[in-house]
């Protein structure tokens, strides 16, 4: 078993959650990455835990098939021997943009079921099995959400996402205030429009928007950008906040006239 503090990022082969795992490392985590199936390469993510001082081991297994969520928690916690941190980051998009009044329920049911769905239950079993562990002694135990700058921020064109992003911000809260008496902190971190290779068959369209003043600060954001933002609160470095929902999107959410 480790002696040093383990996060465990979902959805961490690329984009954001490889950011974040390499993130936590660098602040002292053993990681465990993980995606969806073995054909999903995390070979790139473990060299770079490894060179920001950390160990990786792997799991693999779909978070929303709520059958098997108990085999892969378990494969998490005895990669190391045990759990400090989840940062539960594997997400879908839309499988189709297009007009709200053409939203289809498979996409809408799958969106669900992934991020509020898939999450919810996995924050449940994972509380529970944190709550009847030991911490280790002065290590900050964390549940890091990755939501959307959609979880307020209206986008007609993938309104399905929009729902269950903002269900997701309320799962977040339900578990900080549960969580928070046992000295658990819970946090949502909400990214904007990051580079990642999600978003880049969107390039053009935002190169546009950033160009025409979308947003005060006009650029991408970049994925490392929010794992600075996930590790800070993997790490406990905001004591005495319950639920806060960090907006990590160049003020693209900010009210503005």
């Amino acid at each position: 078993m480790t002696t040093r503090p383990v996060a465990w990022v979902t959805g961490s082969g690329r984009g954001i959650g490889k950011a974040a795992a390499v993130a936590v490392a660098g602040r002292g985590f053993d990681v465990v990455l993980h995606e969806r199936t073995r054909a999903d390469d995390t070979a790139e993510a473990q060299a770079a835990v490894a060179a920001a001082g950390g160990q990786a081991q792997v799991v693999h297994g779909d978070v929303a098939d709520l059958d098997g969520q108990q085999a892969l928690l378990r494969a998490a916690w005895q990669a190391f021997g045990r759990l400090d941190c989840l940062v539960a980051n594997a997400g879908v998009s839309v499988m189709v943009r297009g007009d709200l009044l053409d939203v289809g329920v498979e996409s809408f049911d799958r969106c669900l079921a992934v991020n509020t769905r898939g999450l919810f239950f996995l924050l449940q079993a994972f509380a529970r099995q944190l709550l009847q562990a030991q911490p280790l002694e002065g290590i900050h135990r964390s549940i890091v959400v990755t939501t959307s700058s959609n979880a307020e921020a209206v986008s007609i064109n993938r309104g399905e996402y929009c729902v269950s992003k903002a269900a997701a911000s309320m799962v977040t809260k339900l578990f900080a205030a549960r969580l928070a008496p046992h000295g658990i902190g819970v946090y949502e971190v909400r990214p904007g429009i990051i580079k990642t290779p999600m978003t880049a068959p969107s390039t053009e369209k935002y190169d546009v928007f950033f160009a025409n003043d979308g947003a005060p600060m006009p650029r991408w954001g970049e994925a490392e950008e929010v794992g600075r933002c996930i590790a800070t609160l993997a790490a406990g470095d905001l004591p005495y906040t319950v639920g806060q929902a960090i907006a990590v999107d160049g003020g693209l959410t900010l009210k503005r006239f």
